[in-house]
């Protein structure tokens, strides 16, 4: 009796496992909290078109003629935690536009602070709802190209575009999120790997506050963060 016990007590250390994770230092896309797992876009008419439904190969094409029309470069992002203004890159057209024209859409309102590492960085646009992957079906799925060759750094305050994480070999940015670095003296083990294509200039005691929430094992905030709205000022 006693060696069936002591056979069962083995096989149950066997079977426990190490539960403990190690933190990732890189932005990535994925949304893990599975909190709502609805995601799938239904049956609800889509809203009348404006503008072509984009895919990878006209992208680049859209936004190389939208930058022609649209220069603004100035915006206010507003969240739970207050307002942050970022100013965006010319150089980085494609980068601009489409931060703009995803502005223009509503895109950005109603989504999360999805990923928060404390001096590290923050990572919006993006959500556990059905009407977040909703717009994203109306407006269309594709990436970017990396932009990484404009001699900016990921220093502190930058705003960046993560890349794609799936076959993706190419780093081809994400086009619907974006990540802040709010860690002191920067984050430049990135450079090269991410596109830059704007900096805060007002509002990084608001970035600090979100770094600092507490959050679960896949850095997503105990409670929500919402962009509860994307404005372009200039």
């Amino acid at each position: 009796m006693r060696a069936v016990l002591f056979f069962c007590f083995f096989l149950l250390l066997l079977n426990c496992e190490d539960k403990q994770t190690k933190k990732k230092t890189t932005p990535k896309t994925e949304v893990e909290k599975p909190v709502k797992k609805e995601v799938f876009v239904d049956s609800i008419q889509e809203p009348e078109r404006e503008f072509p439904k984009l895919n990878s190969k006209s992208a680049m094409e859209f936004f190389l003629e939208y930058d022609k029309h649209h220069k603004e470069n100035k915006v206010r992002i507003t969240t739970d935690f207050g307002e942050i203004d970022i100013l965006l890159y010319n150089d980085t057209k494609f980068h601009r536009s489409n931060f703009i024209w995803l502005t223009k859409q509503g895109y950005f309102n109603g989504t999360q602070f999805y990923r928060v590492i404390d001096n590290f960085m923050v990572q919006a646009g993006n959500s556990d709802d059905k009407e977040t992957a909703r717009k994203r079906a109306h407006i269309g799925k594709y990436l970017l190209p990396p932009d990484t060759k404009r001699g900016y750094k990921h220093d502190r305050g930058v705003i960046s575009m993560p890349s794609s994480e799936i076959r993706n070999p190419h780093k081809l940015a994400s086009p619907f999120e974006f990540f802040i670095v709010c860690q002191k003296g920067g984050s430049h083990f990135l450079d090269g790997d991410y596109t830059i294509f704007g900096h805060v200039t007002r509002g990084m005691s608001v970035i600090d506050k979100i770094s600092k929430v507490e959050t679960d094992d896949g850095d997503w905030p105990d409670k929500n963060i919402f962009i509860r709205n994307v404005e372009i000022l200039d």
